[in-house]
């Protein structure tokens, strides 16, 4: 059983994450404001609803952060709340207000494991590709552009279809993360898509094309699971040499 914390400004906090009710974890409610920070526990993992109003849920990562807190946070998003929020809230997971209860259990399980270490410090570990303040992600001659929606190839633009450029934005933001295509579909087309998985096929299959031959393997297949995105290697060596730099920096630093 974990301890968790919701904070909220809903009149009935058992709508606003209804999976949490069908788990056996205890939960604690709290209102969304920063008194409530004092009233936390030392260990738990706190919900934050950011559905209706995202730039106080903002706010209060902030200030958890600034306070020097380790508490580990989820926000409970709405499909438009991921067009807005990115790494730099510091924030360990976000979930839909809509998700299942073995979603919800799973994400709680990932977070429980990594702590409170957000998703941005996780970028050169193969859990968030790499974002910079523009919003563009680079791996190797592939950039991604977050905020322009575009994609280029060694600075050539690629012509995608809006769900295209999602479903690549989606698998690079995740690096060597494996999707299944049920996974794929609700993070990508939403929970109000009735189509099925077979369009994450479709999609994969022009991706792929409109890479080229040389960089349609930076979609890999993982048999019978789904799909992941494979990053350059000369990209992983680099990621591995900033690493090794930081690591030799600290030590410096120390003595």
């Amino acid at each position: 059983m974990t301890d968790l914390t919701l904070m909220t400004f809903a009149s009935d906090p058992a709508t606003v994450l209804p999976s949490l009710a069908l788990l056996s974890h205890r939960v604690r409610v709290l209102p969304m404001d920063a008194a409530s920070l004092v009233k936390m526990p030392e260990n738990t993992i706190l919900f934050l609803d950011a559905r209706d109003d995202l730039a106080t849920a903002k706010t209060l990562c902030r200030l958890i952060h600034a306070s020097g807190l380790s508490t580990p946070i989820v926000l409970i998003l709405t499909e438009g709340g991921f067009t807005v929020v990115n790494s730099q809230w510091g924030i360990a997971d976000v979930v839909v207000a809509t998700a299942s209860p073995a979603e919800v259990e799973g994400r709680l399980r990932l977070v429980s494991e990594r702590g409170n270490a957000p998703v941005n410090t996780l970028a050169g570990h193969g859990d968030q590709g790499v974002q910079d303040e523009d919003g563009l992600i680079r791996s190797g001659d592939l950039v991604v552009d977050t905020n322009g929606y575009t994609a280029s190839l060694h600075g050539h633009p690629i012509d995608l279809a809006y769900k295209e450029f999602e479903l690549l934005k989606y698998l690079v933001q995740h690096p060597g993360r494996v999707f299944t295509r049920a996974q794929l579909l609700q993070e990508v087309w939403g929970y109000d898509y009735y189509g099925g998985t077979r369009t994450v096929d479709v999609h994969i299959r022009r991706l792929r094309a409109k890479l080229g031959g040389e960089y349609e393997h930076l979609i890999g297949t993982v048999r019978n699971v789904g799909y992941r995105f494979d990053p350059p290697e000369e990209n992983k060596h680099e990621t591995t040499a900033k690493d090794a730099a930081r690591d030799d920096d600290g030590e410096t630093g120390e003595n």
